[in-house]
């Protein structure tokens, strides 16, 4: 059950019109995700399709994501500060939040390999680039296909780990893991985009109240 919650919210830590650059607005994206284990298939069954709404404003990014398994899940990406907050609240845990760094290392890195890819995808209007990202940490592999587009300047959690190797926001993406001999798949797809003003509000990175701290809450 937590690995499972694990890669949910890393999962989830991924959300107008294609004449236009955009800068500020909200995107609505769905993800879906399915197993070859039956047991954590059945699980992912229950759980459905999951539902985000990212608010974005030049570069500062709120993703809201709500699912059965891991409860509300709030992750706010400060590009000035460099920080990131997330704060989750779900049956397991509790109410917790951490506090963490974006910079991104040559060490961080180590790991993880991104390729341009030689397709273009044209999603809700917009003309996307193919990257090819592998990442091997802790036993596990993860391999990820995603289709970014440059129109849409917002921060996404996936593309500020790899540093300055991709530009733009990722309107498609489908990252295949494998695990112990356990293989789990997760598309995440933007269905609409819309330009609007974004509260500065929505940008707070105070943590609530009544949430406990932690200092490794996606390792949860």
């Amino acid at each position: 059950m937590k690995k499972l919650i694990f890669v949910l919210v890393f999962a989830l830590s991924l959300t107008g019109f294609a004449q236009d650059a955009m800068t500020e607005g909200v995107a609505k994206s769905k993800q879906t995700m399915s197993s070859d284990n039956e047991q954590m298939q059945a699980q992912l069954a229950m759980v459905g399709d999951i539902l985000t709404t990212t608010y974005f404003k030049s570069d500062k990014t709120r993703s809201e994501t709500f699912n059965l398994m891991s409860g509300n899940t709030t992750t706010i990406m400060n590009g000035e500060t460099k920080e990131m907050l997330t704060y989750m609240d779900n049956q397991m845990t509790g109410k917790m939040y951490s506090v963490s760094d974006m910079t991104i290392s040559e060490e961080d890195m180590k790991d993880t390999q991104v390729v341009k890819g030689d397709e273009t995808k044209t999603i809700l209007g917009y003309v996307c680039q193919e990257y090819n990202v592998t990442v091997e940490k802790d036993g596990a592999t993860v391999a990820i296909d995603m289709y970014v587009t440059d129109k849409i300047q917002a921060m996404n959690p996936q593309v500020a780990q790899m540093g300055a190797k991709i530009d733009g926001f990722p309107l498609y993406m489908k990252m295949d893991v494998s695990q112990m001999g356990m293989a789990l798949t997760i598309t995440s797809e933007v269905t609409e985009i819309n330009k609007e003003t974004v509260s500065d509000e929505k940008f707070d990175m105070t943590p609530p109240e009544g949430y406990k701290k932690s200092d490794n809450l996606n390792g949860m």
